[in-house]
Order: C-alpha cells, then structure tokens, then sequence
C-alpha cells in the first residue's frame, strides 16, 4: 500500500465527557498470511527516518476495518512516527492471539466477543483501546414470517461456526429478551454465503453473522430478510464491539508505540466517521463484490465516532465479561471487573 499522504489530518485533542474519554480529529478474499509472516519485534531501534516499526495484523475483508488503510494511505502512522507494515491474517484466532503473546506480531485488531475466553485462558495480550460498534446482526427469512425476536422460540438460527461472535452476542441477547438460547433455539452451522441457500430451502429460519457477507446474502437471495437485532440495539448501543490488541511485551517494553499505536488508530477512525466517500474509496481495493455505493451503506450501521479507553473501556469490558460469564462462558470464579483490569491497559 502507499505510503502517499493523501489528507491532512489535524491534531487531535484530548476531551472528557462524563465517564468516557475520546480523541477526536481536527477539522477477492485474500490470502492468509503464514504465522512466522508476522514477526518483527517492535521494540527494536527505530527504522530510517526515525520511524518505530510495528507489525499490525487485521482482515482485509472486513469493511469495518476501513481505517486502518486508511491510516497507512493518508499518513497518519508515519505522522504519529510508526513505520507499520499491515499484515493480512485470516487464521485461528488462537493463533493469532498467541502470535501477539509472543512478540511475533505487535498488535491487532478483533472482536471482543472472541477474544474474552482466550484472555480469560492466559494469553498475554492487552486491549488498549474500543475501535467502533455495529459489526453483527441477526435477520430472519421473510417467508417465514418472523419478525420479532420471540418468534424464533422452536426456530434455527445459521452462524458461520458455532464458536463465531455473533452466536455469543445474540446468545446474551436472546437470552436478555427471555429467550433460552440453548433450549428454546437451535444454532446450525454453514459456511459463509451457505447460509443464505440454507434459508432458502428451509434448513435455517434466520442468520447471525456480520457484514460484508450477510449483506451480500440479504442482496442475492431471493425471499428477502426482516432485521430483528443487531449489536448497537440497547443495552449494546454504546457499546464497542471490535478492540486493538497488543502484544504484552510490546506494552511493558515500548508503552510510547503503543500509545502512538492507539492515537494514530483513532484518529483514522474519526476522519473516515468524517470523510466516509474517501475512506470508500480507499478500501475499495479490499471489498469483495462490494460498490463504492454499497461500502457506504454498510457504514451508516457503525459507531465510527466512540473509542472508549482507560476506565471506560474496562467497563465495558467488565460488562461483556459478565454476559459471558452469566452464559457460562467464562469460568464461575471469575470477577468480571478483575478480568477486565488484568486484560486492559492505560496507555494515553
């Protein structure tokens, strides 16, 4: 990607709001990347020109993550003085999880919802700091004839796998709307765009996943699909869903990188909030089967504008860490708010 600094993108001020604290601005599926691809350590000497090189993992293929080329192409990486090489990476999340632990990857983004075991587990992995809401949705078939959450009791929900996101989010969903979600639902598992075609032949009566792929699903099957949820409904509409991540050497060795890091993140996040048609054009090169036009729809559905830190972003960690532990997720003897202190870190 080019390094090209194609914006100008203001300093960005520190602000308080109540508990929260923000920063604002101013003014083809690819190839997974091999496991031993990702090592650089990040806490060596800077590169030429003073640059801190850092290893950054993310999906190419999730249109949620528009900021981070973003990020690489405007120069906002180089102007917070990191060299950061964007590695694509589609493998288990274990493994990613475990490259981060072990320095041979620096940092990177995911789901909180698929993080929160493994860290439980032991991973040394910190979350620094919440990237945006909205990632995930639950629609249910239009024939059917479903069109609230309480008819789904006696129903098949499709997921992509049964350990994905969006089972756990709508599992504590269901679940806050009285729904039993072990007993009172049936999770089924399809790859991808399956999902739609189990639909269509009845297999499955509604989807939980998230988009680019189940908007392409809602677009190409016929029948068409009710919206019945999604991750920014209340209680969650405050909520982050996708976090950055961090290597805990990286944390307790070059803290000042990291903070970069997370500085240079969130303000790509505001500035595509800011300039959505120029953020579009830029992922452009990434969407599967996805128009500029397209791109832009699927954005109105994120929270682009909230990154919570410090003691809000444990909170909200603590928050989710109870869902989990109240599905039995997480161990009995785990206190939520602890958890969410030992998996986090301050770094602004």
């Amino acid at each position: 990607m080019s390094q090209e600094n194609t914006s100008q993108v203001g300093e960005q001020p520190f602000f308080d709001a109540g508990r929260r604290t923000f920063l604002r601005v101013g003014g083809s599926a690819a190839l997974a990347a091999p496991l031993l691809a990702l090592g650089r350590n990040a806490w060596a000497e800077p590169a030429a020109g003073g640059l801190i090189p850092l290893t950054f993992a993310w999906s190419q293929v999730s249109f949620c993550l528009t900021p981070i080329p973003v990020a690489k192409e405007t120069g906002i990486f180089e102007k917070n003085g990191l060299d950061v090489n964007l590695i694509n990476y589609s493998g288990s999340n274990d493994q990613l999880l475990e490259s981060l632990s072990t320095g041979k990857a620096d940092a990177a983004v995911g789901m909180i919802h698929r993080w929160l075991k493994p860290l439980e587990s032991g991973f040394d992995v910190k979350i620094v700091a919440g990237m945006h809401g909205g990632c995930v949705r639950l629609v249910a078939y239009k024939p059917t004839g479903i069109t609230r959450l309480e008819d789904l009791r006696g129903k098949s929900i499709g997921v992509p796998d049964l350990a994905q996101p969006a089972k756990h989010f709508f599992s504590v969903f269901l679940k806050r709307h009285g729904i039993d979600p072990e007993r009172e639902v049936t999770w089924k598992a399809y790859q991808g765009d399956l999902l739609g075609l189990a639909a269509e032949k009845g297999e499955i009566q509604a989807i939980a996943y998230s988009d680019p792929t189940l908007y392409r699903i809602e677009r190409d099957i016929k029948g068409g699909f009710v919206q019945l949820a999604t991750n920014t409904d209340p209680p969650y509409h405050d909520k982050t869903c996708c976090v950055i991540g961090v290597g805990g050497q990286l944390v307790a060795k070059n803290r000042p990188a990291v903070a970069a890091l997370t500085r240079s993140l969130i303000e790509a996040y505001n500035w595509t909030n800011e300039h959505r048609e120029e953020g579009a054009k830029i992922f452009q090169k990434y969407a599967v089967n996805l128009t500029l036009e397209e791109l832009l729809h699927l954005y109105k559905q994120l929270t682009l504008h909230s990154h919570p830190i410090d003691t809000e972003l444990r909170d909200q960690i603590a928050f989710y860490a109870q869902d989990f532990k109240d599905l039995g997720v997480l161990k009995a003897s785990t206190d939520p708010q602890k958890l969410a202190d030992h998996i986090s870190a301050s770094v602004l």
